[in-house]
């Protein structure tokens, strides 16, 4: 495993990052892959809420907030 995959919700703000794995199952995998989320799809983390979870990132063109909890089940690859 290269040493610059890590999880969707470590990235920060301003950063792009390629899809490099999902470890989600079920019907969580079933929406990451409705939304687009295959390997070497590009993903940037757009902004955080005033929380910090969830954290909107542009998919393919749209934006798409995501909880930590789902955004840790996407591994990528910074770019």
């Amino acid at each position: 495993m290269k040493k610059n995959i890590m999880p969707l919700h470590l990235i920060p703000c301003g950063q792009s990052a390629k899809v490099a794995g999902l470890t989600a199952d079920g019907s969580t995998r079933r929406r990451m892959l409705d939304f687009g989320l295959i390997i070497d799809t590009i993903v940037e983390s757009l902004r955080k809420s005033p929380s910090g979870d969830p954290i909107a990132y542009e998919i393919r063109g749209a934006v798409i907030a995501l909880r930590s909890e789902e955004a840790s089940k996407i591994m990528v690859e910074l770019i």
